[in-house]
């Protein structure tokens, strides 16, 4: 029985160990994806599905069948599930004889770069210039790999703080509709500057008069004219590249 192990996060967590990533970030710098977002799924923080345990098998060796429900069973390139101090019961076999999920042979997207924009120094409230300045590119998370305008803010200060750190990458799905209280990155036109100026914040409203954005740190509001509004785009989840 895996009495010592019943969790999905644990063995996640014995499946990268035994691949010979002793850290969490190794793996994940070796999957392509943020460290934050890996460990949220290793330590249970966040739930994962059966498309991240894809890939986290094909990496680390295992099935993506035994991450998820403990049970061996080959993939398609011939990896199963750890079988070094595991045993699996005859009610166990007998309970997942039939998966009600089909396991295809890779993940539609993975290994896609996007593009990570930004300077290495912003402004008074860690603004800068959204010039089209790639500062580099990263593989694309699993959770963007479908999105084809997908790409990456450079943090820039502590404006924002302890939401993003400096020299953090947010990454921005700009199709998702926002709504109050998402994290964003914004384009404002400024008549000094041929290029719009980025801000990252939490957004509050817009209207057709106003554009209103929470900063943390100082903590206050700014506020534009809805007629400079270049774009208003959604970030999806943030870490170290």
């Amino acid at each position: 029985m895996l009495a010592s192990m019943t969790e999905k996060h644990e063995r996640l967590r014995k499946a990268r160990i035994d691949a010979g990533y002793r850290y969490a970030s190794d793996a994940a710098n070796a999957l392509g994806i943020t460290a934050s977002t890996y460990r949220a799924h290793e330590n249970g923080q966040n739930d994962f599905g059966l498309e991240e345990a894809t890939l986290y098998g094909k990496k680390f060796g295992v099935s993506p069948l035994w991450i998820m429900t403990a049970h061996i069973q080959a993939t398609g390139d011939g990896a199963a599930g750890p079988s070094n101090g595991f045993s699996i019961s005859h009610d166990e076999h007998q309970a997942f004889d039939s998966p009600n999920a089909r396991i295809g042979d890779r993940i539609t997207g993975v290994g896609r770069r996007i593009p990570v924009y930004g300077q290495a120094v912003g402004g008074v409230d860690g603004e800068f210039e959204m010039n089209g300045n790639v500062l580099f590119e990263v593989l694309a998370p699993p959770i963007l790999s479908g999105i084809s305008k997908a790409y990456g803010v450079s943090i820039s200060g502590d404006s924002m703080w302890p939401r993003y750190e400096d020299g953090e990458v947010a990454f921005v799905d700009p199709s998702r509709r926002v709504k109050k209280g998402d994290y964003v990155i914004v384009q404002i036109k400024n008549p000094k500057l041929d290029v719009p100026l980025a801000y990252v914040k939490r957004f509050l409203r817009w209207n057709s008069e106003e554009l209103v954005l929470e900063q943390f740190n100082p903590a206050k509001e700014l506020r534009f004219k809805a007629t400079d509004v270049v774009s208003v785009h959604y970030i999806a989840l943030a870490g170290n590249a």
